[in-house]
């Protein structure tokens, strides 16, 4: 093969990964465009379309869209991990659409907090158990650890490199699936039709997602090193 063959073959690589990139980044962005978009459909859909600022029927919107990026990130990281793409790639991504999801962790409960204070019935835990039906008190407690654990994963500027930060990765995980069961126990979106059912859905493809993240960690670590001579 001549030099300028050779040339031309390693610009073609570079056009090709470019591409296998950009591909990525567009799925990236059309999973989180469309799974929050099928969230405020459903959102919608239950109020009939007749909709308002009042607290009680927009803050389950904000707790529906905040899971569907989350479930979006997972996919992203999933799909970037198979298509051999680097971290950089998604990095503006996970970026941009973390920041919305952080407004969306404090918004969700805020907005029920605050409304609940000022119906009379106090702060949590006692205002979020007058609001379910009885016996569920413990499902909102669930959503509120779950809510800790999203939250300390925004440290990992500051503690991500300690050795005990893994834990925190595994409680964000575990956090995931436990927002899958709060939803379905106690959300209203959730408790007939077909939301419910893509709800299942993402709840199966989020729990093959974490195992192989974890059966891939789990063979790194099994795997025998090979010391150099």
């Amino acid at each position: 093969m001549s030099k300028n063959s050779s040339v031309l073959s390693d610009q073609s690589s570079k056009i090709i990964l470019s591409s296998h990139e950009r591909l990525c980044q567009s799925i990236a962005w059309s999973v989180s465009g469309i799974s929050s978009a099928i969230a405020i459909l459903a959102w919608g859909n239950l109020a009939h379309w007749q909709l308002s600022f009042q607290a009680y029927l927009l803050f389950p919107l904000l707790g529906l869209l905040a899971f569907s990026l989350m479930w979006a990130h997972y996919v992203s990281g999933f799909i970037r991990t198979l298509m051999h793409v680097r971290k950089s790639v998604l990095s503006n991504y996970f970026k941009s659409t973390s920041m919305v999801v952080l407004a969306l962790l404090f918004l969700h409960p805020g907005i029920l907090i605050l409304q609940r204070f000022r119906d009379g019935y106090g702060l949590p835990p006692q205002s979020y158990e007058s609001y379910v039906a009885p016996g569920l008190g413990w499902v909102t407690l669930l959503g509120s650890v779950a809510w800790c654990a999203f939250i300390a994963f925004e440290f990992r500027r500051k503690f991500g490199d300690r050795s005990w930060w893994k834990y925190v990765l595994f409680a964000g995980d575990a956090a995931m699936l436990a927002i899958v069961y709060h939803g379905l126990r106690i959300g209203d979106h959730l408790q007939m039709g077909w939301y419910r059912g893509l709800w299942l859905v993402y709840g199966v493809v989020l729990a093959i997602i974490l195992g192989y993240n974890y059966y891939q960690k789990l063979a790194v670590k099994q795997r025998p090193s090979h010391p150099t001579s």
